[in-house]
């Protein structure tokens, strides 16, 4: 019923659904990306965003931009093991041929052992370095670690916001990212009743920081927990929100797609 209402919403107010954040190119959907797409399209999500985590996915990702459809590259702190020693350099490249729509997914993992924490500072300062100088937004993933991110983006006066993927630090954070100028990613675990600190931050902040994502294959909504996430599952995240807010969901449905298509530089076409 959440689908069927949801669809109706979206066509009242013309607009596209976008999810910013969408691993549509992961092995996991080979076997019915279409179908996905066509479920994602059946309630309303018009426009999503695949981010990079290796250089050996670039291809394929590069591969589904489409109408509707857009890609952004990067090198994610998770998979150092997988990053070559020339991968900047190649990412580089690949940021001047295809102009991806954002530098992502990157940044500080600090879940990760502590050995790693400052090749992942290298790595990450280098790649918002790239983004200035090809003027793109980025994908942030931030774990346990938003305090040196938002140092960092300070340190370099970082003029070209972004998307904070999957937030889940404090509204003091949230505040700094958004005085940024970045947005907040929005997916299933605001779902989750025990989320209470995201939760309570998603109805703290102005909805001008707000964007919706769906992260999928992973952090599905209750309603599939432990199952495989998809955008379509965008539907019941927007209706939490919106309950959470108090607002109606059609409004934030427009409002959501407005951030996304502001702060990413999304252009229609």
């Amino acid at each position: 019923m959440w689908r069927r209402a949801f669809l109706i919403l979206a066509k009242r107010i013309e607009t596209r659904v976008i999810d910013t954040h969408c691993h549509l190119d992961f092995p996991v959907f080979d076997a019915d990306r279409d179908a996905v797409w066509a479920r994602a399209r059946a309630v309303g999500v018009r426009g999503l965003v695949i981010p990079g985590v290796t250089l050996a996915g670039f291809e394929r990702i590069v591969g589904l931009r489409g109408p509707g459809c857009e890609i952004a590259l990067g090198l994610h702190p998770v998979f150092l093991a997988d990053h070559p020693e020339d991968g900047l350099a190649r990412l580089e490249g690949w940021l001047r041929g295809v102009v991806p729509l954002a530098v992502g997914e990157i940044g500080l993992d600090h879940l990760l052992p502590p050995e790693t924490h400052a090749v992942q500072a290298v790595l990450f300062e280098a790649q918002l370095r790239l983004a200035m100088a090809f003027d793109r937004p980025v994908l942030l993933h931030v774990r346990r670690a938003h305090d040196p991110v938002v140092a960092l983006l300070k340190r370099l006066k970082f003029p070209c916001g972004g998307i904070v993927h999957a937030f889940g630090g404090s509204l003091e954070q949230a505040r700094d990212y958004i005085r940024l100028g970045f947005c907040l990613g929005m997916g299933g675990v605001v779902t989750r009743e025990r989320a209470t600190r995201i939760r309570q931050v998603a109805a703290a902040v102005d909805e001008t920081a707000l964007v919706l994502e769906s992260d999928a294959p992973d952090l599905p909504p209750v309603s599939r927990y432990w199952q495989r996430n998809e955008p379509a599952c965008l539907a019941e995240v927007v209706e939490t929100l919106a309950g959470l807010r108090g607002v109606a969901v059609e409004g934030l449905i427009a409002a959501t797609t407005r951030n996304a298509r502001r702060v990413l530089n999304w252009r229609e076409g």
